[in-house]
């Protein structure tokens, strides 16, 4: 990316966007505490998914209610009031005896004020930026598994040596601390977000429901299995057989590989078609739940979860830079938080449904089958999607 591309109050954007965002990205570490949390609070796997779902929720909350916060404060403050939001959950977490507090705090706290900072640090960067979108956006974007992916064996290692409480209330210091440098970062991007904000509507031609609901349900049916793998990672492999070890450090490696598939996804949209490259994420993910279901195995398991991992990846890289080409830069934010409900929608449905499917079965064999379902049909959802291309200076 050349620097005539971007200005420099957007690469101090995209450097606030950093710093909030990836440790934010534990989010997607969750796995790691399953079995820590099931032995410490006496829960089933499906009340741990329930409290992945609430997160999933609060994040879907926070981002449709950023779009209305931008007017009422500084960006700097509102990133603080987002890391306040985030660090405060997680100390409740920390502190749990029971399934309702850790719901409170992991669920409801730390989801909302994750899903507002994403939806605020994205608008930032898309009004600072005038091209590049989507190599830009599928960064910002990856930033979420790129912190799972420094978090799971860090997590894994603090678990065994400190305990669960310590960890979750030396992630609590973490966000406040990187929450902090974000607003000094965005402070000195002296971006805006008054002409983005809620009040700012659509024209009539603007809103493209059509186009909308397509790539919301592309999105829903990639994530529905990408989730899936990120919030049971470890415990997926565990059931095929895979010690403690390889499933941690699998869950790092799918975390990895989900990151450099966001930024491949937004990169390959400055490029190609977007129905061409999410029809064949679909297909990579396909191939993954395929060959899990065929070869069962400890080994086999981390490879089909990876490649869903990658069709997730690119999917959501592609997502965050077809806003940017479908609809103007003011309007990136709420139509993002908008399509990014799909996100929220899968994590509770396909993940949840998977913890109950394992606590009767003891295992995740149909659940894969029904993430292969949904590749199938977001091939043929993606198929459909406008081949605009992002590869335009905009005014």
């Amino acid at each position: 990316m050349k620097d005539a591309d971007v200005r420099p109050s957007a690469w101090r954007a995209v450097a606030a966007a950093t710093a909030l965002n990836a440790p934010l990205g534990s989010l997607y570490a969750f796995s790691v505490f399953l079995k820590p949390l099931e032995a410490l609070l006496g829960l089933s796997r499906a009340d741990l998914a329930l409290v992945f779902g609430l997160a999933s929720a609060g994040f879907g909350a926070g981002m449709l209610l950023a779009p209305f916060i931008f007017a009422l404060a500084s960006p700097a403050m509102l990133v603080l009031a987002c890391a306040g939001v985030s660090a405060t959950g997680i100390a409740i977490a920390a502190t749990a005896h029971g399934l309702l507090q850790l719901a409170v705090g992991y669920g409801v706290l730390f989801g909302a004020g994750g899903g507002a900072a994403y939806i605020l640090a994205q608008q930032a960067v898309n009004l600072a930026l005038t091209r590049r979108h989507g190599l830009v956006n599928g960064y910002i974007v990856s930033l979420y598994p790129a912190g799972a992916m420094i978090a799971a064996p860090l997590f894994g290692w603090s678990i065994a040596e400190l305990g669960v409480r310590a960890t979750l209330g030396g992630l609590a210091a973490v966000l406040a601390l990187t929450g902090a440098a974000s607003a000094w970062f965005i402070a000195r991007s002296r971006v805006t977000l008054a002409a983005a904000a809620a009040a700012v509507a659509p024209a009539a031609g603007e809103r493209r429901r059509g186009v909308f609901w397509r790539l919301w349900l592309v999105f829903f049916l990639a994530a529905s299995a990408g989730l899936m793998v990120l919030s049971q990672a470890a415990g997926i492999i565990a059931a095929y057989g895979g010690a403690t070890t390889l499933a941690i450090y699998g869950t790092t490696f799918i975390a990895g590989s989900i990151a450099a598939a966001r930024v491949t996804g937004g990169w390959m949209v400055d490029w190609l078609t977007i129905p061409r490259v999410a029809a064949g994420a679909h297909a990579v993910a396909l191939a993954g739940n395929v060959a899990l279901t065929l070869w069962p195995g400890p080994g086999v398991a981390v490879l089909a979860l990876t490649l869903v991992g990658l069709g997730y990846g690119v999917i959501s890289g592609l997502t965050a830079a077809a806003v940017a080409v479908y609809w103007r830069r003011a309007l990136y934010g709420r139509m993002a938080s908008r399509i990014y409900l799909g996100w929220c929608a899968a994590a509770i449905i396909l993940p949840i449904t998977a913890g109950r499917l394992f606590d009767l079965t003891q295992g995740y064999g149909v659940a894969i089958v029904i993430a292969a379902g949904g590749n199938v049909l977001g091939i043929i959802v993606a198929l459909g999607l406008p081949h605009e291309r992002a590869a335009r200076a905009e005014p």
